[in-house]
């Protein structure tokens, strides 16, 4: 079994993997180059060794609801086989359709910040913080930098609102 900071070398070791600081000390990975509308590889890796691989595009993985195999017993070898597996899994759909048209995609800004209940907060101070909803989470960012992260929309919304923000059509 490997302690946290084992795991965390071999998930930096893979230079497509972005890793990205949430809550409680937890880590996540996202893979950019994903080919798919799911790019998190690394769910929650915690302080305490547990965490999560998504392996819902591999067919012989056990894995729950989500996708997710619990990587808390998982010897380096087995980890990076399971890393390589679905990063390879990942980066391929053969499924995908380009639907969307010029015109279309100019206005999918606009409409997926106010749909999702996103979009710009702002205190009495002028300062601003973004609220964005990818890969099953609210992420709360100031300028490009990650500030916090909820699992859903009301804890964001309160968590903006206890630090005197309020979304920018409203300030």
């Amino acid at each position: 079994m490997l302690n946290v900071e084992q795991k965390l070398e071999v998930l930096q070791s893979y230079p497509q993997l972005q890793r990205k600081d949430v809550s409680l000390g937890r880590v996540n990975f996202h893979y950019e180059g994903s080919a798919y509308d799911k790019k998190i590889v690394a769910l929650h890796i915690h302080p305490n060794g547990n965490g999560y691989i998504y392996a819902g595009l591999l067919p012989n993985v056990e894995t729950d609801a989500k996708g997710f195999v619990n990587i808390r017993d998982y010897s380096e070898a087995d980890l990076r086989t399971l890393l390589d597996e679905t990063i390879q899994a990942m980066s391929h759909n053969p499924n995908a359709v380009e639907f969307k048209e010029p015109e279309q995609e100019k206005a999918a800004p606009a409409l997926t910040t106010t749909s999702t209940g996103g979009g710009t907060w702002i205190d009495e101070d002028g300062h601003t913080l973004t609220l964005k909803y990818e890969d099953d989470m609210w992420y709360v960012y100031s300028g490009v930098n990650l500030d916090m992260a909820f699992e859903t929309r009301s804890e964001a919304g309160e968590y903006l609102q206890d630090e005197g923000f309020k979304p920018q059509a409203q300030a």
